[in-house]
């Protein structure tokens, strides 16, 4: 009874990431779940940092990453992490994410003269932010040795399950202005994911309502005359 029960609980959780990432199928920057077992049967929840597709949507205020690399954010909570650059200025002229946390430079937030932004705002590759060509800022991109201490955050944040004295800053990143990366979860995939967890599923379903059927069967006809 062990073994089928023990089996369904893998299938449900495979399903608990599928459905998680097929719900994310549009949302910029989200990076896929699998689930793994280790040899004690317990479920690790693994992120892939793969790079998703970046498209141009011409906003000055959307930038892309290609590479491995996150903006930094500043929560209420403290320093997250981000893939999503789907940004704007708020009404103090500062960067901020959809969240409206200030998005992070190398001096700190961000503030964006939002009168001459979206006609001469630039940013470069390095992640350089100028306005008429004058260079006012860099964004704050990071990353860092071990990605597994990388955790879901919600609002499409992660944090670092460590110290932040482990940031290390990416050097092999690519900035792309006015463009979004896409998820890197493929929807046909998932589904197939989904079906072939689900049918699994009820394998051990059926199999666990058969060990019942057999028990109480055991236990009706024990101790019977015949």
């Amino acid at each position: 009874m062990t073994r089928p029960v023990q089996g369904g609980l893998r299938q449900e959780r495979k399903l608990d990431a599928v459905s998680n990432n097929l719900a994310n199928v549009d949302t910029n920057g989200f990076k896929k779940d699998t689930i793994s077992f280790d040899e004690k049967f317990k479920a690790q929840v693994n992120k892939d940092f793969s790079q998703g597709n970046i498209i141009r949507t011409g906003n000055p205020f959307d930038v892309a990453l290609s590479g491995q690399g996150f903006f930094k954010v500043e929560t209420p909570e403290g320093i997250k992490y981000t893939r999503n650059g789907n940004f704007s200025l708020d009404n103090n002229g500062i960067l901020v994410d959809q969240n409206g946390n200030p998005v992070m430079g190398q001096g700190g937030a961000i503030a964006i003269d939002a009168d001459n932004a979206e006609l001469d705002l630039g940013i470069n590759q390095a992640g350089e932010i100028s306005i008429a060509g004058e260079i006012i800022d860099t964004l704050d991109i990071v990353t860092f040795n071990d990605l597994t201490k990388m955790k879901r955050d919600g609002y499409n944040l992660l944090s670092f399950d460590g110290e932040t004295t482990q940031e290390l800053q990416a050097d092999q990143v690519s900035v792309e202005h006015k463009s979004l990366e896409k998820a890197n979860v493929s929807a046909v995939d998932e589904m197939v994911r989904m079906i072939d967890y689900h049918r699994m599923f009820e394998t051990f379903t059926k199999s666990m309502m058969t060990f019942d059927e057999l028990d109480n069967k055991a236990i009706n006809d024990v101790g019977q005359l015949r």
